[in-house]
């Protein structure tokens, strides 16, 4: 009995020892586990600010470019009106002058273009 006794011993102390083993070998993995997961969470939030600036970064510069195309939309438009107000302020002068040059010849056409415009209305 007595070998029964100390192989009982043997194997509680062993299994004793075993078991802080395991358990610190489990604390180990604990602690290890911990710290990927604060890697993976300081990797991820890097990912996501980076992300972020990226996205502000394109859409500043769309921004802009719309700014520049709308500047010159705007630019072009004003140019054209200018050339428009011109051409008209243009014939009304030449107007001006033909009706002042020759006011019997700006009758006569007046009252021939009157009168083709009567007869297509009729019809």
């Amino acid at each position: 009995m007595s070998a029964t006794t100390s192989e009982t011993g043997t194997r509680d102390w062993t299994d004793k020892a075993t078991r802080e083993r395991l358990e610190k070998d489990v604390q180990a993995v604990k602690s290890d586990i911990a710290a990927l997961t604060e890697q993976i969470t300081d990797a991820l939030n890097t990912f996501a600010n980076s992300a972020g600036k990226q996205a502000r970064r394109g859409y500043k510069q769309a921004r802009q470019q719309m700014d520049s195309a709308m500047d010159d939309a705007s630019e072009r438009g004003s140019a054209m009106m200018d050339a428009a107000q011109d051409a008209a302020t243009s014939l009304e002068e030449t107007l001006e002058d033909a009706i002042t040059q020759r006011p019997l010849a700006t009758v006569g056409l007046a009252l021939g273009i009157g009168f083709l415009i009567g007869i297509a209305w009729r019809r």
